[in-house]
């Protein structure tokens, strides 16, 4: 098996796993927990047009804050605690959902709260190509992408017997093995500080935790739902 660690776009036509740790990947894999299917929006205006067509419960971020007229933010914890009978979620996000609109494989989403669940649902999932990609902040790196990226990466190796791992996501599992460095980076990375001044930290804290949940989300149909 081929392993392989992309930054914004895939390099598989097989399986990928998009990783945008702060928050997007962390609140789609929890809002499966509360909601049937999560269907990303690319634009706030395309969010709301649908919600106007379909119903459900309207989530987004711009910059770090909440969309005026929105239901909520891009937050974990707020969607998990979030209460309605609806069981769609939209969502649109400044990094996250923009990602996954370019790839053309077999996506799941990954983050640290859920990297053993999704590296082992992508082994079963794949062929013979698995790559974690780094969504990153608008064009640039995030180091708590990467770090989430090695835990994931990491998990998949553990799950394998034989595959053939690119130098670059060695790199970044060797980073992630040190828990306490890595939360340390991951608290003071440039996303984490901006989303502690929006008075966000509770949202940072909760994304920084490994393998909490078992949710793995599957990308088909432009909807999110749970990978069984």
């Amino acid at each position: 098996m081929k392993i392989t660690l992309s930054f914004e776009e895939t390099i598989s036509g097989d399986v990928s796993i998009m990783v945008d740790a702060l928050r997007a990947s962390t609140s789609i894999t929890v809002a499966l927990n509360n909601f049937k299917k999560v269907i990303p929006c690319f634009t706030p205006e395309e969010a709301l047009e649908l919600q106007e067509r379909i119903g459900g419960v309207v989530a987004g971020e711009r910059n770090g804050k909440q969309i005026e007229g929105f239901d909520i933010g891009n937050t974990p914890v707020g969607i998990l605690n979030y209460e309605s009978d609806e069981d769609t979620l939209i969502l649109t996000t400044t990094n996250g959902t923009r990602i996954l609109e370019s790839m053309n494989s077999k996506v799941l989403v990954g983050s640290l709260v859920n990297a053993e669940s999704v590296a082992k649902a992508s082994c079963r999932l794949a062929n013979d190509h698995i790559d974690v990609v780094m969504a990153g902040v608008k064009g640039k790196f995030a180091i708590e992408d990467y770090l989430a990226a090695g835990e994931i990466l990491y998990q998949i190796c553990e799950s394998l017997d034989e595959y053939e791992l690119s130098e670059y996501a060695k790199t970044a599992i060797m980073a992630s093995r040190d828990y306490d460095a890595l939360t340390e980076a991951f608290m003071n990375s440039r996303t984490s500080k901006r989303l502690i001044e929006l008075g966000n930290i509770k949202d940072v804290e909760f994304s920084c935790q490994k393998n909490i949940t078992e949710n793995v989300a599957i990308f088909k149909n432009n909807e999110l739902k749970l990978y069984i």
